[in-house]
């Protein structure tokens, strides 16, 4: 069961709801602890605003006899402290998500959350690495300034280059335990847990396994098989942190933009793979997307290469 933190004060019979959802968000939908702590935090955000908008703790009858204007309220109030469309919406979905779970459960429906539209969301299309630079992105003599132990530089290699050689998440890449990756040789396939839990096959270059065994010979502390593959320079889970400044890092050496990030190699993943055509299906599959249409927005970021492409070549352009 879920603690209650930083929840704030609720009617008991909103409170014990709350705690139920939440345990059913891990239990039946089997969402990720970090995911259910993200739910938790948007709705107890909103609770907290409606004692202050109302003036008294809410209680199951006061959200079922919630209006549109006083979601509305909630929803500039969000964005007087800066809270952008993108936050807000998912804000604005895990509220949703609880007064689905209210009504399911007999208890009261709250109508004013269907009464007001989502906040709108410019599509920004996701911005790959040029090829020559993602390949370049393991190459451990970018680094050649930096005054660290050499099984640092070998470990962020191996992590860059299974980002983009497989196109995982660095959730999905720093959550490998040290069993789950074949020896050089010993097999092209890793078993990927994503979102969800939801588990996918993805294919893994025999150069990226090389690169994890130089890692793992070089790593001075023990790699158990059912500890974490990558570490930190104290021996603990190497945190998804110390790969965003390694790849600020990166950035310096290579020249790029301040949107090469660590996603943004996946993002090169998926483009160079249609770029090179690949079926959009397949890449779905590779990617983890639940829809089409999630992958869908590569077709989109491929056609614009190939405009700029145009453009900057055809003389009459």
């Amino acid at each position: 069961m879920p603690e209650q933190r930083d929840i704030g004060p609720l009617s008991a019979d909103l409170l014990a709801e709350l705690m139920r959802w939440l345990a059913f968000l891990g239990d039946q939908k089997r969402m990720s602890p970090k995911t259910v702590e993200a739910y938790r935090r948007d709705v107890s955000q909103f609770l907290t605003f409606l004692t202050l908008h109302l003036g008294e703790p809410p209680s199951l009858a006061t959200l079922c006899e919630l209006q549109p204007q006083d979601v509305r309220a909630f929803m500039a109030q969000r964005r007087s402290v800066g809270i952008g469309a993108r936050t807000l919406m998912r804000q604005l979905a895990g509220v949703r998500s609880f007064a689905r779970f209210l009504e399911r459960n007999g208890k009261g429906k709250v109508g004013a959350l269907n009464a007001v539209r989502a906040p709108k969301i410019a599509k920004t299309l996701p911005k790959p690495l040029a090829v020559p630079s993602a390949k370049r992105i393991a190459d451990i003599d970018l680094r050649a300034g930096e005054e660290r132990e050499p099984w640092i530089f070998a470990r962020d290699a191996a992590v860059m280059a299974l980002l983009y050689g497989s196109g995982l998440r660095i959730s999905e890449a720093l959550g490998f335990k040290r069993k789950d990756v074949p020896a050089p040789g010993k097999g092209d396939t890793l078993t990927v847990t994503g979102k969800g839990n939801k588990t996918r096959m993805v294919p893994v270059l025999q150069q990226v396994l090389h690169l994890i065994e130089d890692y793992t010979a070089l790593c001075p502390y023990d790699l158990p098989d059912n500890g974490p593959l990558f570490v930190g320079a104290k021996g603990g889970p190497l945190s998804p942190r110390i790969i965003q400044l390694t790849m600020e890092r990166l950035r310096g050496a290579l020249s790029l933009p301040d949107s090469a990030t660590p996603h943004a190699l996946r993002h090169s993943f998926a483009t160079h793979l249609l770029s090179r055509g690949g079926d959009l299906r397949a890449i779905q599959e590779l990617l983890g997307h639940a829809s089409l249409s999630t992958t869908q927005i590569y077709t989109a970021v491929d056609t614009e290469r190939l405009l700029d492409a145009y453009k900057a070549a055809h003389p009459r352009a």
